[in-house]
């Protein structure tokens, strides 16, 4: 098999070659390190260095031989190196602290300095050589890896927390991304889950900032969902048949595009896809106005609309997950982290929401309380639990054309998730049923990446139409609606023949 052209590659690829020959001159492949010490000893370590300089350092003060900003700058790289080289679930933590908004847990200041060191670790993490990674394919695929692609590229154009993607085409001329799992991944996943408290811990300095100042949250709960929903992640034939669902019902979307499954070339560690190529997170970030915000409204709507309608949650979304498109649609890529709820799971998520839109405080307190999240003899007043869901969060409840800051995310996440910040009391008798757990994730995770677009919309109607079925008021939102009443006239639509 032999070697993709540039163009199928992210980058110049003599920039890729170098970093695999670098690598490779280390003496690493790629290989995920097993066993619980060998892990979790360097990350130990550097979390007991970070905490004791950052302690020193901010003793001294301005008197300190190395400014503040030069020492947190400092400790995110060797986090982002040491993530990077875990892979598994540490990993995966570390990808969800660089895009999130978490402003009473880490000063305002120093925050881009770990988002910037952070999100490398979206696409850039440490790959496996190019002879490991064709052992991987060859021992999944036996015969069809030679029979199956004209040319395959062993340098990978992403490499993330469970496995690198390889750009390839197929016999019959389709452009494909092939993604290859690292071996031992499984494995060392499997000795993160053993480490819970290890895992709450990580979470807490990365989020919390790795520095003296602490934050409270219950970040043990926090550790166990990511590092559940990770271990499905492993089983590609899983995320196989996630993807193919999603794709059979977003098929012929007028903005939101789930690329095809080549079914017969996937297996347990190989997964075979429709190539998509466009705009990456970064280069979306600097887009003109407009296409940002119809790229916002596109995640929202597949985000929240996939729950609302096919009672599916992609619980892994990330923007190293989307790929953007001129004409204002999203490629939605990865899904091996999918929830699946029961239709009465996510009515009483609507009702709480139909509610508060009506501004309905006895209603919103009832709703909250039939669905576990506050039992009727706490003692929090309905007052309380109607602000706990409406109060800063601008991006559900703004009237007509808003556009999001970071600085608005935080304000929300602030009152929801801070166990000094404004809904202290709710939250400290919030009793969040384990099926919901990962809604906090979602949440945080696509208010973020709004946020960082600085997209606007008229958010609130948005949540009209999830809750009480009202017309769209945008034009993707009408384009939307066509989509789907065509989709329910004739149900075989968009299905595979």
């Amino acid at each position: 098999m032999s070697k993709v052209g540039p163009s199928f590659g992210a980058g110049d690829p003599r920039d890729r070659e170098h970093d695999a020959r670098d690598t490779r001159a280390k003496g690493e492949t790629g290989e995920v390190r097993g066993g619980r010490v060998r892990r979790v000893a360097p990350l130990v370590g550097l979390t007991a260095r970070a905490v004791g300089e950052a302690a020193l350092t901010a003793f001294r003060g301005r008197l300190a031989d190395e400014p503040a900003d030069e020492f947190h700058a400092r400790t995110a790289e060797r986090y982002a190196e040491l993530l990077g080289r875990s892979k598994g679930v540490l990993m995966k933590v570390g990808q969800m602290a660089s895009f999130a908004t978490v402003r009473w847990a880490v000063p305002q200041e120093f925050q881009p300095i770990y988002q910037a060191a952070l999100g490398r670790l979206r696409s850039e993490a440490p790959p496996m050589s190019p002879e490991l990674a064709r052992a991987v394919l060859e021992g999944e695929l036996g015969e069809r890896a030679e029979r199956e692609f004209a040319e395959f590229d062993w340098e990978p154009f992403a490499a993330a927390s469970i496995g690198q993607v390889h750009a390839a085409r197929l016999r019959d001329g389709r452009a494909v991304a092939v993604k290859l799992q690292y071996p031992g991944v499984a494995e060392a996943i499997r000795a993160d889950l053993k480490n819970a408290e290890l895992l709450a811990t990580l979470l807490s300095l990365v989020v919390g900032g790795m520095f003296p100042r602490r934050s409270n949250l219950d970040f043990r709960g926090t550790a166990r969902e990511i590092a559940i929903r990770i271990e499905e992640e492993c089983d590609y034939r899983l995320e196989a048949g996630n993807q193919a669902e999603f794709a059979q019902r977003y098929r012929g979307h007028p903005f939101i595009h789930v690329p095809e499954v080549i079914g017969e070339l996937c297996t347990g560690r190989v997964l075979t896809q429709e190539l998509v190529q466009g705009r990456s997170w970064e280069q979306a970030l600097t887009a003109e106005q407009g296409l940002r915000d119809q790229w916002a409204e596109a995640i929202h709507r597949f985000v929240y609309g996939s729950n609302c309608r096919l009672y599916l949650f992609n619980a892994d979304p990330h923007p190293g997950n989307y790929v953007f498109h001129d004409d204002g649609s999203v490629s939605f890529l990865d899904f091996g982290s999918v929830k699946r709820l029961r239709p009465e799971q996510v009515e009483m998520i609507i009702t709480i929401y139909r509610e508060c839109l009506r501004g309905d405080v006895l209603g919103t307190w009832r709703a909250s309380v039939e669905a576990g999240i506050w039992r009727s003899s706490d003692p929090v007043t309905p007052e309380e639990v109607f602000a706990y869901w409406w109060e800063d969060n601008v991006l559900v409840w703004a009237q007509k054309r808003f556009v999001a800051t970071p600085s608005d995310v935080a304000r929300a996440i602030e009152r929801r998730f801070s166990p000094t910040g404004p809904s202290a009391n709710a939250l400290r008798y919030c009793t969040m049923p384990s099926e919901y757990t990962f809604l906090a994730r979602v949440e945080i995770a696509l208010a973020s990446v709004i946020a960082w677009l600085r997209a606007g919309n008229d958010w609130r109607s948005f949540v009209a139409e999830y809750t009480e079925g009202a017309a769209p008021v945008t034009e993707m939102g009408k384009r939307e609606r066509a989509f789907f009443e065509a989709q329910a006239a004739t149900p075989d639509r968009g299905r595979a023949g």
